[in-house]
Formats: C-alpha cells, sequence, structure tokens
C-alpha cells in the first residue's frame, strides 16, 4: 500500500499508487468503463455497485447513498466536516488498515469525494474478491451448513479481536468464496478496543440478518441446532484462540 492524495477545486482522490500509479476521475464513472467494454456488472440499490475490469484488476466501484427515510432529502449527499472524515476515505482507511493487520476484507484501490458547497458525493473502489458468494445467497441455496457456520463465527472474531467493528454485520456482508470467507462493507466502521458490549451487539445484528432471510423457516430449533450454535461455537473457538 503507497497512500497517495490527488487534489482538486471540487474534492480529492484518495488511491494506492502500489495498485495503479495513476487514478483520476474517469475511474469512478460507469460510463467510462462502458465505452472500454470494461463494465462487467451493474446494480442499482441503495449505492449503486458496479464490477470494473482496470488496469488494477477487477474492482467494485461503489457509490455512496444514504438509506431509509433520510434517503428522500440528502440522496447521496452527505455533509461536509473535512476530507478526512468523509466516508470514502474513512473507509479506505479502515480497509488499508484491515489489509495490515491480513484479515480477510478487500482491498482499497481508490476513494473520491465531490464537494457541492456544504455537502459532497462519494464513491470507494476496491478490490474485486473472486467467485464469491454472500451468506445469504448460500442461505437461499441451502449451501448455508454447520461448516459454513462455524467458519462465519470463526471470521467474525478474528476481526473483533483485531478491534475492527463492522456497522452492519449482516448475512449480505459476508462472502464465501473459494479463498476462504471475507468480511465487507466497511461504511462507518472503525477500529475499537474489543468489548463485549458491540462484539455482542454485532452477532446479533447477524443473527437477525439471518432469521430475516428465513434461515428459520424450518424452526427455530432447527436454525439454533443447525446454524447459530455452531456459528456461535467457531466464534468462541476462534476467539479464545
Amino acid at each position: 500500500m503507497r497512500e497517495q492524495l490527488r487534489e482538486a477545486t471540487d474534492g480529492a482522490i484518495l488511491f494506492d499508487a502500489a495498485a495503479s500509479p495513476q487514478v483520476d476521475a474517469d475511474w469512478f464513472a460507469p460510463d467510462h468503463w462502458r465505452g472500454q467494454g470494461a463494465l462487467r456488472a451493474q446494480a442499482g440499490g441503495r449505492g449503486g455497485v458496479a464490477v470494473i475490469d482496470t488496469p488494477a484488476g477487477e474492482c467494485v466501484l461503489r457509490h455512496y447513498r444514504r438509506g431509509g427515510m433520510v434517503a428522500r432529502l440528502m440522496g447521496d449527499r452527505y455533509l461536509w466536516r473535512g476530507a478526512a472524515r468523509t466516508r470514502p476515505f474513512a473507509e479506505f482507511r479502515l480497509l488499508a488498515g484491515i489489509a495490515r493487520r491480513g484479515l480477510p476484507g478487500p482491498p482499497p484501490v481508490a476513494a473520491r469525494y465531490v464537494r457541492h458547497g456544504a455537502f459532497y458525493a462519494a464513491d470507494l473502489i476496491t478490490r474485486r474478491i473472486a467467485d464469491a458468494r454472500t451468506l445469504a445467497e448460500c442461505l437461499a441455496a441451502g449451501t448455508l451448513d454447520a461448516a459454513v457456520a462455524e467458519a462465519t463465527g470463526a471470521l467474525v472474531a478474528r476481526f473483533h479481536r483485531a478491534g475492527v467493528w463492522h456497522a452492519d454485520l449482516n448475512a449480505h456482508n459476508v462472502l464465501v468464496a473459494p479463498s476462504g470467507l471475507h468480511l465487507i462493507d466497511f461504511d462507518r466502521g472503525r477500529f475499537r478496543a474489543p468489548a463485549e458490549g458491540w462484539r455482542q451487539g454485532n452477532l446479533r445484528r447477524l443473527r437477525r440478518s439471518l432469521l430475516k432471510l428465513g434461515a428459520a423457516a424450518q424452526g427455530e430449533a432447527a436454525f439454533e441446532s443447525s446454524i447459530w450454535a455452531p456459528l456461535q461455537r467457531g466464534y468462541e473457538r476462534a476467539w479464545q484462540a
């Protein structure tokens, strides 16, 4: 990682010069990649995500967008409180710290903010984790078994041991890939001193996500024995390792 900053009159780009010696505004425009035949996939939703084939390799481009009721008023705008406190720069640096600790998260490639008066809009580019499925997709396909659940618990514990707090730990942000399990989407996450309160809060959030997605369709007892108990077992073993 060689962090480099490129400033402009209306914003700035933060990027890893070891991944690419030059990153400009075109990198954050899906139409730019589409014109080069390098846009592999694009999806809407809250964040607007595109898979792009860049000089740094296959990456994921995510545009930050608010969710919930606030989205109706603010859309993709965030209150300006200084460059270091922008969502993309904070997430870029958190991901860089995660990579330095050898944890399986998506390595950051570039981040950008664009000022609009007292507000800004933002984007983040990370390396794509190849051939991955979310835990939610595994659940829907019937491949979320005790082994995957236990590995998920161990994954979360590794991040918690390193003091990484995930602001939205849910089944969509756990990836299962041939290379192993990964956590993604660290927007608003941060390093914290490990504490029982926030660790258990993360686990409860993941549990609610699984239940909402129908993990207990065969009954709560089956969910507890086949998914949640193995997940907790994997967590405790990794936490105490």
